[in-house]
C-alpha cells in the first residue's frame, strides 16, 4: 500500500474526503517527525511505538577498494509493534 491508497483507505473509512484525508496523514507524519526530532517516543497503545536509537561510530570498509573507513555516530528511528499489531498480521 502506498500513501495514494492509504489516502483513500482512510478517506472512505472516515466517510470524509481524499483532501481531507490526505491532510490527516500529512499532519500525522508531520507531528511524529517532530515529536521524534525533539527526542521524545511516540506511543500509540495497541498499534506500536516509535523512538530514537543512537549509532556508535564504527569502522568500515569501503567494498570497492577494501579500504578502512570510519563511519561517523548517527540516530537512526526504531518501530516497535504493539500487542494488537503483532495479532493482526499472525496466520491463523
Amino acid at each position: 500500500m502506498n500513501k495514494a491508497e492509504l489516502v483513500d483507505a482512510i478517506a472512505a473509512d472516515a466517510d470524509i474526503s481524499k483532501a481531507a484525508a490526505a491532510r490527516a496523514l500529512d499532519s500525522f507524519i508531520g507531528n511524529v517527525s517532530k515529536a521524534l526530532a525533539s527526542g521524545d517516543t511516540v506511543a500509540l497503545i495497541g498499534f506500536g511505538s516509535f523512538s530514537v536509537t543512537e549509532r556508535q561510530a564504527r569502522t568500515g570498509r569501503n567494498p570497492r577498494t577494501g579500504e578502512e573507513i570510519t563511519i561517523e555516530a548517527s540516530q537512526g528511528v526504531k518501530f516497535s509493534a504493539g500487542a494488537s499489531l503483532k495479532a493482526a498480521v499472525q496466520k491463523k
